[in-house]
């Protein structure tokens, strides 16, 4: 509560910043979901892929999947990006370091806005039915969301310090994508099946999606033990990130 103001003008100062320096703008919001959508569709028609059934249209399912998974890892990296952008002022100023938390947690919620506009979009297109569930989505986004942070505010002390931590989660963020059911229905049977529903991601994206397209969680005892996880991890991320960064913040100023 006491970093609100101050987290909402780093809000409006990075989120202006961000679309100054960059030409295309929000364009770079809709980029990554349609590529993918077009050449999964592409390799999925030329026989190259197959993902077997899914609930909507194939080009829909992806573009919707990679717009909730591109918001999920935003959460995580906007931790670490935040710690380190703003590394010159926490060894300077005194605030509450929650501050370029709340404010980078902002910026995911624009961000997602911005994909709202495409997953509508995509929904009129394809002549999808909404259920009326998808006004509980919200929800199991925010729980996806806090996943996210979880893993982001545990990384973030150690990322200041070392940038190995930076380039190794791009390369985990990659492979996390390929055991979440993003461009593939939900496997049944198997052991990777079993990985998949091991991730902890898992059902909290597939509810995202779930409520917005069937009307119903499909897995609801998965849904509410991932975010039993989600809750208490980050918590117990926060914490962590209190304790450790004045040390951190000492160790950057030594």
């Amino acid at each position: 509560m006491a970093s609100r103001e101050l987290a909402w003008r780093l809000l409006v100062r990075d989120i202006n910043t961000q679309y100054r320096q960059s030409l295309l703008g929000i364009f770079w919001a809709f980029v990554p979901p349609i590529a993918a959508a077009l050449g999964l569709t592409l390799a999925s028609n030329a026989n190259v892929l197959n993902v077997g059934a899914t609930a909507i249209p194939y080009p829909a399912y992806v573009m919707f999947s990679m717009a909730l998974w591109q918001t999920f890892t935003e959460a995580v990296v906007g931790p670490i990006q935040a710690v380190a952008a703003a590394k010159p002022m926490l060894a300077k100023i005194n605030f509450p370091r929650e501050a370029i938390i709340l404010s980078q947690l902002g910026q995911v919620g624009f961000n997602f806005g911005i994909k709202l506009i495409l997953i509508i979009g995509l929904f009129l297109w394809f002549k999808i039915p909404i259920a009326w569930t998808v006004i509980l989505a919200p929800v199991a986004l925010l729980h996806l969301i806090a996943l996210g942070t979880a893993v982001g505010l545990l990384l973030a002390p150690i990322a200041a310090l070392y940038e190995d931590v930076t380039r190794g989660l791009t390369l985990a963020t990659g492979v996390w994508l390929f055991f979440t059911p993003v461009i593939y229905p939900l496997p049944q049977e198997g052991s990777f099946a079993q990985i998949v529903r091991l991730n902890p991601a898992t059902p909290l994206l597939s509810a995202v999606r779930d409520l917005a397209i069937l009307g119903r969680v499909t897995d609801p005892q998965s849904f509410w033990l991932a975010s039993g996880v989600a809750g208490l991890g980050l918590l117990l991320a926060w914490l962590v990130y209190r304790v450790a960064l004045p040390f951190v913040i000492e160790r950057m100023s030594a």
